[in-house]
Parts: structure tokens; sequence; C-alpha cells
């Protein structure tokens, strides 16, 4: 397969041999940022002769390591994206994401593939408010979108997709007043990007992600999804995360088979409490099961910084029984006063959970 070498990068078209130069000239600049040095150094590593690129996986389907990924297979997706949404010449793509991860490095790649002109600005929480130009197909994270719905209902941007976590149950409410089309992914970084599409809002609104093209899936005996993706990787995926399958084409995201909690026989999916929480809580926090003699495991809340004076405490536990059953409320509250993150801003449940068990 052959490798496209030429880019259209905010509103110029450079060929192949003018991309390298330009790129390089621009990684020479005593004044370049952080987030255009990526950009200059992954352009210079897609076009080099290298077949592949190397790419660090989040550990959705196993342990965190380095992949080579090869360029065919990243071109694969950027084609199926590009089907699925329309995507060619005419497009004006907004890269807001950090070329350090898979989903920065996939919007170039589709730029590369489709012809589309790719506008790059800093990665920011609100990445729309300062954009003038029209926007066609933009891809953003959970945090931004909930920094940038103010910003959504007044720049024009048609499409919009959102990775790199679940979108919140209450975010997820605000959303219906966005004119721009939202969609979630799921993705991971062995299939380079999402195999995966759901509506968040408008007349497509669904709770079911619907596969792109060519990919197919079951689930194993734990009701975990398997990625069967013979244009993304030529292995079966098998992943941690429960689903419930529709049809063919059609599956409902559960949570992640690691985090389930087993109370008394009871399994508490955490990612489906914690949506029901988010408006209750205006800090980071999460759910996740603790040692219990009676029940094996106790769903517990862990929130980030001091702990609640009585009244606010008081509070909040009458706003959860509200909310939640009898199965899923919180027997324990925990307060941490930093939480762990990894490097993309995730938080390390585990290490946190970890380190309460041990007395740190």
């Amino acid at each position: 397969m052959k490798i496209p070498n030429s880019i259209t990068l905010n509103g110029h078209h450079f060929g192949a041999e003018e991309l390298i130069v330009f790129s390089r000239a621009q990684l020479l600049r005593p004044d370049i940022s952080g987030w255009e040095s990526e950009i200059f150094q992954f352009i210079l590593e897609w076009v080099s002769d290298d077949h592949f690129v190397i790419l660090h996986t989040s550990g959705s389907t196993g342990i965190p390591k380095s992949i080579k990924q090869p360029k065919e297979r990243m071109i694969n997706s950027a084609q199926m994206t590009a089907e699925y949404f329309g995507l060619d010449e005419r497009t004006n793509a907004l890269l807001c994401l950090p070329v350090s991860y898979i989903a920065g490095k996939m919007m170039i790649v589709r730029a590369f593939v489709t012809g589309m002109n790719l506008i790059t600005v800093e990665p920011s929480s609100d990445p729309f408010s300062t954009l003038s130009d029209k926007i066609h197909f933009a891809a953003i994270t959970p945090f931004q979108l909930a920094h940038s719905l103010k910003a959504l209902k007044n720049v024009p941007v048609d499409t919009v997709i959102v990775g790199g976590g679940a979108i919140p149950y209450d975010l997820e409410k605000l959303c219906q007043k966005v004119p721009s089309n939202l969609y979630a992914t799921y993705a991971m970084t062995e299939t380079s990007s999402h195999i995966a599409i759901r509506a968040v809002n408008g007349m497509q609104k669904s709770p079911f992600y619907e596969l792109l093209k060519n990919v197919h899936v079951s689930v194993d005996e734990r009701s975990c999804l398997i990625i069967n993706a013979p244009q993304l990787t030529p292995e079966l995926l098998v992943t941690n995360d429960i689903v419930e399958i529709k049809d063919d084409t059609h599956f409902e995201w559960i949570g992640r088979s690691d985090n389930v909690i087993n109370s008394g026989g009871l399994k508490i999916f955490p990612e489906q409490v914690e949506k029901k929480l988010f408006s209750l809580i205006p800090r980071r926090f999460f759910i996740a099961g603790l040692p219990d003699v009676m029940l094996g495991e106790k769903a517990t809340l862990f929130i980030e910084g001091e702990p609640y004076n009585p009244v606010q405490l008081q509070n909040l536990k009458r706003n959860m029984d509200s909310l939640l059953t009898r199965f899923e409320f919180p027997r324990k509250i925990v307060f941490i006063p930093v939480f762990d993150l990894s490097s993309a801003g995730k938080i390390l449940k585990k290490l946190i959970v970890s380190d309460l068990l041990n007395g740190l």
C-alpha cells in the first residue's frame, strides 16, 4: 500500500518534499511550542521510510506496552472513519488533541488519507472558543466536551467525536442542547482508533454503539467484548469491557470486568453508579470495592479533597439514597487529598485503592 505523503495544514497544501522541508524548519524554530513540535515530529515519522509507527497502549486489552503499528492499518482505520462520516478534501477538521497520543496522531493520518484541511490549535479545555473557521469534524475528550458546551452552541461545528473515556450521564444530558452532532467512540490503541460509534444527541441518539464496516464482535464467558477487525489487527482482541450485544452491528457498553464489585454475591458495576452520582459531587471521584468480611467486597466512594463537614455528608447521603439502589449505595466514603493520575489525566483507581489498603 502506498503511504499518502501530502497534506493540507491550516489551509496550505504541502506536497511530500515541501512538507519535509517545512516540518524540519518548524522544528528548528526557537519559539516552537511543545504541542506544535509533536505535530511536526509525527509528520516526519509518517513520511519516513519506516512502515510502522510506535504506539503506546493504555492497557485496555492487557498490560500497557509499546507496539509497532503498521501504517497500512492506520490508513485502513482512517478510511473507515472517512466513509462513516463522509470526510474528504472539502472537510475542515480541527486538531485540538495532543499528538503524543493515538487520537491526535489519527487526526493527522485522516488528513493525509482524505485530503481534508487540518486546522491545528493548542490543546486546551475549550478548543472551540477562539475559532473563526467553519469546522466540519473534530475529535475531543469528555473533559474538553464538558468545558466546550457554551462554545459549541455559538461556533458552527458539524460533527464532534468524543473519546478517551466514558461521557458522564449528566454531561450527556446537557449535550442534548448542543447543535453539533456528537458521537461517543469505542476505541483502543491496538485498533489505531475507534471501531464503533454511538450517537450522543440528535435524532439518532442511542445507547448502542454501531460497528464500523468490516468490524465484527462477540463476547467471551465473562460477557467481555471480543473484536474481530482484520483490516485493523490480524488477531482477535479480547477486552475487559462487559457489553450486551444487540445484533450483528450494535452493542451496549456496561462496564469494565476488572472493576466489577462482587458484594454478597451481587455484581455492582462502578461505571453505572458513577454516572448516577455525576451531578452530586463537584470534585473528582470514583467507585471501587474494598475487602469486607461479611460481603467479600463493599462498594466504596472515593472523593478527592478535604473531607465533607457533617451537613455536607448528610446531604450527600440523602441525595445518593434517592438515586441509587440499596445494593449500589456506598457502604464507605473515603476522602483522598489528591488523586494519582496517569499522564493522560485518568484517575489511577487501582493504585489509590492499593495505597489505602497498604496504609500509605
